[in-house]
């Protein structure tokens, strides 16, 4: 009789069953009644699991954000015209606005002919709140509405969006929304459309009748009827991408005075977004902005947009790993939080097992060979 046998355990139960194969296996089970479940397991089990579920949910967002690769180069392709898309209403009745460009070249085009004007109500445009200027948030940084900010980031352009969403909203048909039926008389002027430009800096304005260039008819307005408070909805260059978010898309300027000059200065960067066999070619701008109250000897007032032309192309490419390699990343993962989480489980139970003799040690001392004294009285 050997040892197994003296303490009533059969041998075969600790040998390996099955053919040869089966002896080499790597992932040896036990018998369920070997297996003891604890609550300590048990909470050990919810924490893997939560664990995993996070990083995996992490894993595969930024999976599907992808990486995003920037470039800079100086621009080659050689194109004379630009397109310039404009959607804004001015607090002025329509007959009484001129719309002009003039640029370096010396070319000036009558915009207001191009532009389509629709008399409309301001009310409909903006509400009791209003924008904040330019679309500042209250920390100074340009919110274009675009989703999540970066609370470091700085940069002025389109936004948040990934490039993958960029390219997707850019294929959608370009269409200008209607103005606003009538419900009252109107008090502004919505201006919207496209026209196209020399490529080359140059001044967009938004005067008065009568006021910023000499006028045939020699007709001037009343200065008590100038304002030129102002709401943008799209400012934009190149082909017209209405789900794109400018910088000054969405924001409302208003004119403290009759006087009132706003002045915008854009610089114009023209982007290539690609995604995969996808492209689209557009423009960023970054903007500042000044306004201000002014004299009637000493300047004109109205809505100035003076835009310069970068020689420098930026190309923005996304790309993201094959499903096979993102699928191993996944693998990768779960086996970590397992291994840790076995070893984290390990070392509490081996914890609470030392702490369970210490006290079992001080209890002893206590015992029937403590209260000798006890039992002799």
């Amino acid at each position: 009789m050997n040892s197994f046998e003296k303490h009533g355990f059969n041998e075969d139960d600790f040998g390996a069953k099955g053919n040869v194969v089966q002896a080499f296996d790597a992932f040896p089970k036990s018998k369920p009644e070997f297996v003891t479940r604890t609550e300590g397991g048990g909470k050990w089990t919810v924490v893997v699991f939560v664990v995993s579920f996070f990083l995996l949910w992490s894993e595969t967002a930024r999976w599907w954000r992808g990486s995003e690769e920037h470039t800079f180069a100086v621009e080659k392709g050689v194109s004379h015209t630009m397109q310039i898309n404009l959607d804004a209403v001015v607090k002025m009745q329509c007959d009484d606005l001129h719309i002009n460009v003039q640029d370096s070249s010396g070319d000036r085009i009558l915009a207001g002919q191009t532009l389509k004007h629709d008399p409309t109500i301001w009310q409909h445009w903006a509400d009791a709140k209003g924008v904040h200027k330019l679309n500042h948030d209250k920390n100074g940084r340009i919110d274009t509405g675009a989703g999540w900010l970066n609370a470091e980031a700085t940069e002025e352009g389109f936004g948040e969006e990934h490039v993958h969403d960029i390219v997707a909203l850019g294929k959608k048909r370009a269409k200008w929304s209607r103005t606003p039926r009538l419900r009252g008389t109107p008090d502004s002027c919505r201006i919207y459309g496209s026209l196209d430009l020399n490529k080359v800096q140059g001044d967009f304005h938004i005067t008065a009748r009568g006021h910023g260039y000499l006028e045939m008819s020699g007709e001037h307005l009343d200065h008590s009827q100038f304002n030129f408070s102002h709401i943008v909805s799209e400012l934009s260059f190149g082909s017209f991408y209405p789900s794109l978010i400018n910088p000054l898309d969405q924001t409302v300027n208003l004119a403290d005075d009759n006087f009132h000059r706003f002045q915008y200065y854009l610089s114009v960067v023209p982007t290539v977004y690609t995604v995969g066999s996808s492209t689209i070619m557009t423009n960023q701008y970054a903007v500042t902005e000044q306004s201000k109250a002014i004299s009637p000897h000493t300047g004109i007032p109205g809505i100035f947009v003076k835009y310069d032309i970068e020689p420098i192309l930026l190309r923005v490419r996304e790309s993201r790993d094959t499903f096979i390699v993102f699928l191993l990343k996944l693998i990768n993962v779960v086996s970590g939080v397992l291994v840790a989480g076995h070893w984290g489980f390990t070392l509490f139970e081996w914890s609470n097992e030392v702490r369970g003799k210490k006290s079992r040690s001080h209890t002893g001392s206590e015992g029937m060979l403590g209260t000798k004294g006890a039992y002799m009285a």
